[in-house]
């Protein structure tokens, strides 16, 4: 008797007018129950409030993801944090880069209608009813804290947000909220817990590029992908380097001001990554400036389950 919607856009007017025209039209003969969120990415849960207001509905999430991104929405203002500053001064970056970022960051929640004040928490494993369907929330993390992904056995689909999309890599970032964690051995660990869990034959709902077949396969290329990467990263650091010396290596074009943050939180992962792994060491300069430089020894792959806490 009701809609449920998975995922928002992020707050834009061509968003709301889009929004506008489904109730105006296909839409409209119902009210929506709920809205869905697989994650706290503006472009995923920017109109979350909007619509949650308009219909006096339930916001659902996972917990980290709504407490992040309620957090989020309060700490965007032009004053960077004190560990942010630090975190991106010892990636290397300049005054320039700095201020741009400061800028970007003060207007983040134009992005974003403020979350509701109350939400209803999914979980890894729990079943919800959509329609006649029965939907199980599979939880992965790296790209987000605590991103849900949602999979139908029975209609042989996977709602799969962007924990694993067709034509590019999500991004895997570390910040200065937590700039010794180590997300992407999280993030490998989830593509085989989904490979795991669903079917090679499941149709794939990506949140970005189109609909596509060949789950496992895809699975499989993204790990490759990243362990390839971090060899690359474990050669290049023989001499040691700061963080944005990684760009040229990691990223396929030149990374410019608007880019250098994504650019940053993606190297620091795979330096990270390589630290918890013992193939890599992190000294700070007197000037606050972050040096890695590779340790002896071969660049063995993740475990799946494995973690690094």
């Amino acid at each position: 008797d009701g809609w449920t919607i998975v995922d928002t856009g992020m707050r834009t007017p061509a968003a709301a007018g889009a929004w506008e025209s489904l109730w105006s039209g296909a839409l409209g003969a119902r009210s929506v129950h709920r809205v869905i969120c697989t994650h706290q990415h503006r472009d995923h849960a920017g109109m979350a409030g909007w619509l949650t207001d308009r219909f006096g509905c339930r916001l659902w999430m996972t917990r980290l993801e709504y407490l992040h991104g309620r957090l989020q929405q309060k700490t965007a203002t032009a004053e960077l944090p004190d560990a942010t500053l630090q975190f991106v001064q010892g990636a290397g970056w300049d005054a320039d880069a700095i201020e741009h970022y400061r800028d970007r960051l003060s207007r983040f929640n134009d992005g974003c209608c403020p979350l509701p004040t109350s939400y209803r928490r999914m979980a890894d494993g729990e079943e919800i009813a959509i329609g006649r369907h029965v939907w199980k929330v599979i939880v992965g993390r790296g790209h987000s804290p605590e991103h849900a992904c949602l999979h139908c056995p029975e209609l042989n689909l996977l709602i799969s947000g962007d924990q694993v999309l067709p034509g590019i890599t999500s991004n895997v970032s570390v910040d200065g909220m937590e700039p010794d964690a180590d997300p992407l051995s999280d993030w490998i660990a989830s593509l085989n817990l989904l490979e795991r869990r669903v079917g090679d034959g499941t149709l794939v709902l990506p949140s970005h590029n189109a609909p596509f077949l060949g789950l496992h396969e895809r699975l499989r290329g993204l790990v490759t992908g990243h362990e390839d990467a971090l060899r690359r990263v474990h050669g290049f650091i023989a001499n040691r380097c700061r963080t944005i010396d990684l760009f040229p290596l990691l990223f396929r074009r030149k990374v410019g001001l608007a880019l250098q943050g994504l650019a940053t939180g993606e190297s620091v992962a795979h330096l990270n990554c390589l630290i918890r792994r013992g193939l890599a060491q992190v000294e700070t300069d007197p000037a606050g400036i972050r040096w890695y430089q590779a340790r002896p020894g071969g660049l063995r792959a993740h475990k799946e389950g494995e973690r690094h806490d």
